[in-house]
Parts: C-alpha cells; sequence; structure tokens
C-alpha cells in the first residue's frame, strides 16, 4: 500500500524544498503539498512546515482553514513540524505585541535577547541563521542514526519555551540554551531545517517517513 504524506500548505514556507527532500528519502510515498481537507484526512503522515510571522502563519492558517486538521492530526497521525510548525504549537508568542497560537501545548514564543554576548565579546546576530549543534535530551526513533550533537540549519529569531519540559527532545545553544526539538507521542517538532541540513537532515525525514509512534519511548 502507497504511504501518503501530506505537506499542509497555508500559503508560507519552503514548501517545494520540504516536499522534494522527504521524495527523495521516500521515492514509493505519494508526497503532496496540499490544504485539501479530505486529502489531508486521508493521508498517512502530516508534516507541517513554516517560515515568517506568527501573526501571518495563524491567518494563513485560519484563511486556509486548517485550524481543525492540524489539531486532529497531531491526535491521531505521525505528524513534524518544523519550524513555525514547530512555534505555532505553543500558546502565544512575543512577536507584534503578543500573537496567539494554537495552543496544543502550553508555553510561549519569545525572541532572542538583542544584545546576547557571543565570542570575542561581540554581539551575537539575530536572527539565528547557519549551522548549530542539536543536542538530544531525549531518545526518540527520530534520532536514530544521528550522533548526538549533529549540526543542523537554524533561520529564526524566536525560540519556543513550552511549561512541559519532558516535551523537550533536544536543546542548542546561541547566547542561551533554547529549544530546538519537542516531541511527545505521535508528535515531533523542530526549530531547525531537515530539509536544508543535507544528509543528516535527511536521515531525520528518513526516520519519520519510518517512524511507528506505538514504538516511541
Amino acid at each position: 500500500m502507497v504511504q501518503k504524506i501530506a505537506v499542509l500548505d497555508y500559503g508560507m514556507g519552503n514548501l517545494r524544498s520540504v516536499s522534494k527532500a522527504i521524495e527523495h528519502v521516500a521515492p514509493d510515498a505519494q508526497v503532496c503539498v496540499t490544504d485539501d481537507h479530505e486529502w489531508i484526512k486521508g493521508a498517512d503522515r502530516i508534516v507541517f512546515p513554516g517560515q515568517g510571522a506568527a501573526r501571518d502563519c495563524m491567518v494563513a492558517i485560519g484563511e486556509h482553514h486548517l485550524n481543525r486538521e492540524v489539531r486532529e492530526a497531531v491526535q491521531r497521525k505521525p505528524f513534524l513540524g518544523i519550524c513555525m510548525g514547530l512555534q505555532v504549537l505553543m500558546g502565544f508568542s512575543e512577536e507584534n505585541d503578543g500573537t496567539e497560537l494554537l495552543e496544543i501545548f502550553p508555553g510561549k514564543v519569545q525572541h532572542f535577547a538583542a544584545d546576547m554576548p557571543g565570542d570575542n565579546s561581540l554581539s551575537l546576530k539575530i536572527p539565528h541563521m547557519g549551522w548549530n549543534q542539536v543536542n538530544q535530551r531525549q531518545q526518540h526513533p527520530l534520532w536514530e542514526g544521528i550522533e548526538d550533537g549533529a549540526r543542523f540549519y537554524f533561520v529564526h529569531s524566536y525560540h519556543v519555551v513550552p511549561e512541559d519540559k519532558p516535551l523537550v527532545a533536544a536543546t542548542t545553544e546561541y547566547g542561551v540554551e533554547f529549544v530546538s526539538a519537542i516531541a511527545r507521542g505521535n508528535l515531533f517538532a523542530t526549530q531547525f531545517h531537515p530539509e536544508k541540513s543535507a544528509d543528516v537532515g535527511l536521515r531525520l525525514l528518513k526516520n519519520f517517513v519510518n517512524w511507528k509512534p506505538e514504538q516511541c519511548c
């Protein structure tokens, strides 16, 4: 039976590069960039990518009427959130003087401090952009074959602060230690971009395609 993987299309983000990366690791799967509710309901796995501003993202999700689909997928299917697809799972973002998010998990999204010291006492640049180490904080099938401390690619000015600490699957250092991945049940979400992270990112995507959540610790 051909596996169906839906990449949620709400008009924002790097949808094509995500779908191409998944097609590369799952050549026998049917990968569709879509906002069609019936296709999403019939999909075996859901990928929620995204870039940009939180408020714009929430408006776009509403305009494409995907709120219910996201909530149902989080409960029932293997679900991978990427970048904004992680942040909107929280309750609230500091962006634009406050933006309400999906509140699937309690927590907030906050901006990096503007004066974080880096090497040679120079302030770190915001957005955080480039390769950085990801430190695994819990065992998980999506880390299979990926060395602890492997480097992934980031592009972001905000980071999540979940209230439920057992959610944390990975952290990264950039002036401060921030949460770079969360996991619970059938959900895994990353602040970094696996589709832009060369072989290590492709390995994570392949692990997601083969993941059976009931085997998760």
